[in-house]
C-alpha cells in the first residue's frame, strides 16, 4: 500500500488515511481519529502530487496568538481532511516568541521571529519542491512569500507569482509606518526596497522576482497607499483591481496565469484572505482596524483558485491572514477549509 508519513513518526496506509481526520481538540500527531464522510474517500482517489502541509504559527504584528494561532484553528476545523490521499503533514515551523517592536537596524517589526520564520520556511519549501511535492502553507501573513518565492527560484531556476490580495504590499521600508514585512514583501521581492540595512540571509534572497513574472489580482488599497505616499506598482506589473476581477474572476485568473507562465513556467499561488469583502470575511487584521471598501465574494475567490490550479505550473499555495481571535465561533475557519477542500476535490489532479 502507498503510505503517508504523519507527525511523530506515524505511518498510515493511504487507503486508511483517507478515512480519518483528527478530532478538533487533538494536536498534530494525535492518534485519536474519527471517521469522515465517503465524499472524502472519493476525494482521495482524485489525488495528484503529494501535498505537504506547512503550518506557520507567526504573527507579523508581534501579537501573542492572533495569526500565529491560525494553523491550529484550521486543523481543528478539519483542514487535514480537505486534501486527497498522499499528504505529508510535518510539525508546524518553530518560531520564536513575538516581540512587538521594530528591529534597530532593519526596521522590521517582530524582527527575530520574522527572520527565523523566513529561514525555516524557505528550507522547508525548498525541500518539498525539490522532492516533487506540492507545499500548502497556511497561517501567518504575506511575509511567507519572502520564503516561498525564493525557494521556488532556488529549485527551478526562475519563479513566478500569482498574487491574490486586497493590498499591493509594495510599500518600501523607507515609507513604512509600522515595519510590518507583510506590507512590503512585493517591494522586497521585486528589488524596490532593500540595501545593506537588511540581514545578509534575507538580503541574499531578495530581488528574486522579475516584474514580468508576477500577476496581481484583487487590489483595492488606494486610500491606504495614499496615506503613506506609496505609488501603485500597477505601472510595473500586470495588475487587475478587485472591481476589474469581479466581473469575470475565472477569466481574470486565466489571463493572470498566462501572463506569469509567459515568463516563468514554475510559479507560486498566494491568497491573502483580505481580498474578500469584509461582509464575507471579517476574521483578519486587528480589532478596530478600518476595513477596505469593496472586495470579492467567496465564490469569486473560489473561481480564481480553481482556475489557477487547473492551468498548471503551480508549485505551491499559501493561504494567509486569518486571525482566529476574530472568529470566536470558528465559522470563518470552516469556510476557509471548505474553499481549500473544494479546490483540491475539483482540481487537485492538475497540481
Amino acid at each position: 500500500m502507498p503510505q503517508t508519513l504523519l507527525p511523530a513518526g506515524r505511518i498510515v496506509p493511504d487507503q486508511l488515511r483517507a478515512r480519518y481526520h483528527r478530532s478538533p481538540t487533538q494536536p498534530p500527531g494525535s492518534r485519536q481519529a474519527v471517521m469522515v464522510t465517503a465524499m472524502r474517500q472519493r476525494q482521495a482517489a482524485a489525488s495528484g502530487r503529494t501535498v505537504e502541509l506547512v503550518g506557520v504559527p507567526f504573527d507579523g504584528m508581534g501579537r501573542p496568538g492572533a495569526q500565529a494561532n491560525a494553523p491550529a484553528a484550521l486543523r481543528s476545523a478539519g483542514l487535514l481532511a480537505a486534501f486527497p490521499a498522499g499528504v505529508v503533514e510535518l510539525a508546524d515551523l518553530p518560531v520564536p516568541p513575538p516581540i512587538p517592536s521594530r528591529g534597530g537596524r532593519s526596521g522590521f517589526l517582530n524582527e527575530r521571529a520574522l527572520l527565523a520564520m523566513i529561514s525555516a520556511l524557505r528550507h522547508r519549501v525548498t525541500r518539498a519542491v525539490a522532492a516533487g511535492r506540492f507545499p500548502f502553507v497556511y497561517g501567518a501573513d504575506c511575509s511567507v512569500l519572502l520564503a516561498t518565492v525564493p525557494a521556488v527560484r532556488e529549485v527551478k531556476g526562475v519563479a513566478g507569482l500569482l498574487f491574490v490580495d486586497g493590498h499591493e504590499d509594495a510599500t518600501p521600508m523607507e515609507l513604512s509606518d509600522s515595519g510590518e514585512a507583510a506590507n512590503m514583501e512585493v517591494a522586497l521581492l521585486l528589488g524596490l526596497s532593500g540595501g545593506d540595512r537588511f540581514p545578509a540571509d534575507l538580503r541574499d534572497h531578495m530581488a528574486c522576482l522579475d516584474s514580468a513574472a508576477i500577476a496581481m489580482l484583487g487590489q483595492r488599497d488606494e486610500p491606504y497607499r495614499a496615506q503613506l505616499g506609496v505609488a501603485t506598482v500597477g505601472d510595473r506589473v500586470w495588475l487587475r483591481t478587485a472591481e476589474q476581477v469581479s466581473a469575470n474572476p475565472g477569466r481574470a485568473a486565466q489571463q493572470a496565469v498566462e501572463r506569469v507562465e509567459s515568463h516563468a513556467t514554475h510559479w507560486w499561488l498566494h491568497t491573502d484572505l483580505d481580498v474578500l469583502a469584509r461582509s464575507e470575511f471579517s476574521a483578519c487584521g486587528a480589532p478596530g482596524e478600518p476595513a477596505l471598501a469593496g472586495g470579492l465574494t467567496w465564490s469569486q475567490l473560489a473561481e480564481i483558485v480553481h482556475q489557477a490550479l487547473r492551468e498548471g505550473g503551480c508549485c505551491g499555495w499559501s493561504m494567509a491572514v486569518y486571525n482566529p481571535d476574530l472568529d470566536p465561533g470558528g465559522r470563518a475557519a470552516l469556510r476557509i477549509v471548505e474553499l481549500v477542500a473544494d479546490a483540491f476535490r475539483s482540481y487537485g489532479r492538475w497540481i
